[in-house]
């Protein structure tokens, strides 16, 4: 399943820069959304609340800008771009 690899990978980043920076919580997360990734803002945000369960990520705002771009060379993709925590 496409958006659970990418989902599994971007969970994986935001707990790397969490334990980078000591975090309690995160709290938001902005991402960058490629045209061809089949994901929408909100389509995004339901895989997000669903992989933040349990995690220091859970009730993160999130900011996701959707490209309309498929020809970008990360269409494909979902990019973060930040990630706020609390320490």
């Amino acid at each position: 399943m496409h958006e659970a690899s990418l989902m599994k990978n971007l969970m994986a980043k935001i707990d790397a820069i969490a334990d980078e920076e000591n975090a309690r919580r995160v709290v938001a997360v902005s991402v960058w959304l490629g045209a061809l990734s089949h994901m929408t803002e909100e389509h995004f945000g339901e895989h997000f609340r669903h992989s933040a369960a349990g995690t220091r990520a859970e009730g993160a705002r999130i900011d996701a800008t959707l490209s309309d771009d498929p020809g970008h060379a990360n269409a494909q993709d979902v990019l973060l771009e930040s990630v706020e925590v609390e320490t």
